[in-house]
């Protein structure tokens, strides 16, 4: 298809409205070249001719269709040790006070819920092998998610490209990627083995709910593509799925406190992290 669908006020419409309920993103006309893009995609992929023919099929279809049309619009933008001011936190301030409320054989879980290709998740595992020297006295648990079934398939292949890597050290990524063709490198199996990564939409309670709770949750730079709504839903899964005091970290422009009041403020010396209070308030 040489060209993009120009998509009616209707057809633009039907898209977003169909994004909105299935996904929580919004989407509006100032993304219509965005948009147009990203059906026409999705159009020759299914050797659609037409829009209306396009929309039939994903309706009648949606269980397959559906997770290569979300893949289409969720944004991946990513690199490893990315707001790296929150591992700190996390190893200095966080795991201290989850392990304070554990048995000695309890695992600490984290979950980096909007893992996109990976670099979260594996930057967290590397962290803490760098910089938390009782990583080995304790059971650690450290799983990926995202509603972007493409991008978690890179994430479990785990090879990445130069700027992936732009904020790591020779010497690290010496240490935890074998070096491909091209500029490429792929983390070590050892480190992939220790990550697991599963499909999630996080405003669906649901698919939530199956993952279980987590001491500590990244949920960084996903809200922003959210309204005031979605962002709700998605702070009660959120806050669902942590253990009584545990914690969850968010981008730096995004607050829970303009989402939810479900969360007490922690203010730590290297960030501020969101606590699920000890005693539940729902």
């Amino acid at each position: 298809m040489s060209e993009f669908p120009t998509l009616t006020e209707q057809e633009l419409r039907r898209v977003c409205e169909y994004l909105y309920r299935r996904t929580g993103m919004v989407f509006n006309e100032t993304k219509r070249y965005y948009i147009e893009r990203r059906i026409s995609e999705r159009m020759a992929a299914t050797g659609s001719p037409t829009f209306a023919h396009y929309y039939a099929y994903l309706r009648a279809n949606a269980r397959d269709e559906f997770h290569q049309f979300v893949n289409a619009f969720t944004v991946n933008e990513t690199y490893f040790y990315r707001e790296d001011y929150q591992l700190k936190c996390l190893t200095n301030d966080l795991l201290k006070e989850r392990l304070s409320t554990k048995k000695v054989r309890d695992p600490i879980r984290i979950w980096s819920a909007a893992c996109s290709t990976g670099e979260e998740p594996y930057s967290l595992a590397m962290w803490l092998l760098e910089e938390w020297p009782t990583v080995d006295q304790h059971d650690i648990e450290i799983a990926g998610a995202d509603i972007d079934t493409g991008a978690l398939e890179l994430a479990r292949e785990g090879v990445f490209g130069k700027r992936a890597l732009m904020r790591l050290t020779p010497k690290l990524i010496g240490k935890y990627f074998d070096a491909l063709p091209e500029e490429r490198w792929r983390i070590i199996a050892h480190l992939r083995d220790s990550v697991s990564f599963s499909a999630v939409n996080i405003v669906e309670p649901e698919e939530m709910r199956r993952h279980g709770a987590f001491d500590i949750i990244f949920c960084r730079n996903v809200l922003l593509y959210f309204d005031d709504a979605s962002r709700r839903i998605a702070a009660e899964n959120l806050y669902d799925n942590l253990l009584p005091g545990g914690f969850i970290c968010l981008g730096h422009t995004e607050s829970m406190n303009r989402i939810s009041p479900l969360f007490d403020v922690r203010k730590f010396s290297d960030a501020i992290v969101y606590q699920r209070p000890e005693v539940s308030g729902r």
